[in-house]
């Protein structure tokens, strides 16, 4: 060999090898940085549960029954449980007798606030007077026992329709609410 040893051929590739990683390594690394936003720990749940089917109850007296298709909790920014495929909800006496229902497309749960938001085509049925409400939206606030929503609402009992601007109740529903009420609609079925 001409003044190439062996060993000088050895270093050379190493050097070689050494600059080939390096060079490979620094054209990877170039992040996009909104590819990266799509893995932030905020946005993905803590768990999922599918399918859900939730007792509540006191003293060994059923009170509500939730059912829900997918429920997410979250944990930052801040503590939530989201409902995005909605959720029913039936309401019990106690006596393991179903007093009311209420349904939804959508609703989350701030565990901190103690508020819960519910909304797209709301309807909540009184199972031992009939009567019916549509909403829109839905405000539950458990520390004021309260339910309430600005929005417009009908409100069906028998053949009589209610058009009001605002409802307001307490958490059981035993005092419900229509406010700024438009008029009263009644019908025949035939």
């Amino acid at each position: 060999m001409t003044g190439l040893s062996l060993k000088s051929l050895t270093i050379k590739a190493r050097r070689g090898a050494t600059a080939l990683l390096l060079a490979c390594c620094f054209c990877s690394c170039g992040n996009d940085i909104e590819k990266i936003k799509i893995f932030e720990h905020h946005d993905l749940p803590d768990s999922t549960i599918k399918n859900a089917h939730i007792r509540r109850s006191s003293n060994g007296q059923l009170q509500v029954l939730m059912e829900a298709p997918i429920i997410r909790q979250y944990s930052k920014p801040e503590p939530k449980t989201e409902y995005p495929k909605g959720v029913k909800m039936r309401f019990f006496n106690g006596y393991n007798k179903p007093t009311g229902i209420l349904t939804a497309r959508y609703a989350v749960s701030y565990d901190k606030r103690q508020e819960t938001f519910i909304k797209d085509s709301v309807v909540i049925i009184d199972l031992q007077s009939g009567d019916t409400v549509y909403l829109q939206d839905l405000t539950w606030n458990s520390m004021q026992h309260r339910v309430y929503s600005d929005k417009p609402l009908r409100s069906k009992n028998g053949r009589r329709i209610t058009l009001g601007d605002s409802f307001e109740s307490d958490d059981e529903f035993n005092s419900p609410k229509i406010t700024h009420q438009r008029g009263t609609i009644e019908w025949k079925e035939e």
